[in-house]
């Protein structure tokens, strides 16, 4: 077996979160790059420049991972795209026991490889919310490809701007914070530290993040965000069934397929939504709402054109 340079190959842990019984484990093995953290002073060159370098690391089909948690060990191995996922169930909190997980790659062999730590967060209430990304706390465009793709290479965490009052009405919707925000995005898994420092950045609040497994590298940059979004869905699906106990609120935009993919969440679970709210990309084709209408009953989606709109809907139905 061919030894790989030392520190070549690492693991990226991107999940690790679960409810008092189950743990859900996420995360990629990728030939390491180099990166500087960004800065608000940074030109558009230097932000291109930590782009290629973002995308320039390549995932690592079929590698295998040891995953250690309370005291047990458990091997799994990565998908075409470097992308690896484990439940474990029957696993409580134990006293005087962290539930801190890590992660360390046994296959390529490397002369040292790291051991990647994650604290396991367990959610619990009754309440949370489920977020969109692109267009829906971020400016993205992503109705226009060029425009996007300049964005995504030329912008970094700290230079990205943040839709109008997003910080304000996610503060208020989660009752300062303390109800838990689930991300659900097509971003790819390369913007993983962007969207967490933007998060911080722009006092929004943090959460897991579940982004898009396919992996994008330099020849098809260009294709981040975009394509099938069925994969949120199907994401969407996992959270509901992690948190059984919990109602949700969902928030998207007009620009993909939120409000399709709401919908169909909502006809899954008609009494665990307690609102939707769509910002929209332009105007909504009337064709596109009938067809929703068919699908749902509209009365708890609210399509918006700021955030301050979805603030005083909020305030009015006692939301907030």
């Amino acid at each position: 077996m061919a030894i790989v340079k030392q520190d070549k190959i690492t693991v990226e842990p991107f999940l690790a979160l679960g409810n008092e019984e189950v743990v859900f484990l996420k995360g990629r093995v990728i030939r390491a790059y180099r990166e500087k953290r960004p800065s608000s002073r940074n030109n558009w060159l230097k932000n291109i420049l930590a782009a290629i370098r973002r995308y320039s690391g390549s995932s690592v089909p079929n590698a295998k991972v040891e995953i250690s948690f309370q005291d047990k060990a458990h091997v799994v191995s990565t998908d075409e795209d470097g992308v690896f996922e484990l439940h474990i169930v029957e696993c409580p909190p134990k006293d005087n026991v962290s539930d801190s997980v890590t992660f360390q790659v046994l296959e390529p062999s490397t002369r040292k490889s790291r051991i990647a730590h994650m604290e396991v967060i367990r959610y619990s209430g009754d309440t949370g919310v489920i977020s969109d990304i692109d267009d829906t706390i971020i400016i993205s465009h992503s109705t226009e490809i060029g425009k996007k793709f300049w964005l995504s290479i030329s912008k970094n965490a700290f230079t990205r701007r943040p839709l109008p009052g997003v910080s304000e009405f996610y503060r208020k919707l989660t009752d300062n914070w303390t109800l838990p925000v689930f991300y659900v995005s097509s971003s790819d898994w390369s913007l993983f530290d962007l969207i967490k420092d933007f998060l911080r950045y722009r006092h929004i609040p943090d959460g897991p993040l579940f982004l898009k497994d396919k992996h994008i590298n330099l020849r098809n940059v260009w294709k981040s965000g975009g394509g099938d979004h069925r994969h949120k869905f199907e994401k969407i699906e996992l959270i509901f069934n992690m948190y059984p106990q919990m109602s949700f609120y969902l928030i998207g935009d007009s620009g993909q397929e939120d409000p399709e993919i709401y919908a169909e969440v909502m006809g899954n679970h008609p009494n665990r939504i307690k609102g939707v709210f769509i910002r929209l990309v332009g105007e909504l084709d009337p064709e596109r709402r009938e067809k929703l209408s068919s699908i749902i009953n509209m009365d708890r989606f609210h399509f918006v054109e700021t955030s301050d709109e979805a603030t005083a809907i909020a305030i009015k139905e006692m939301i907030i």
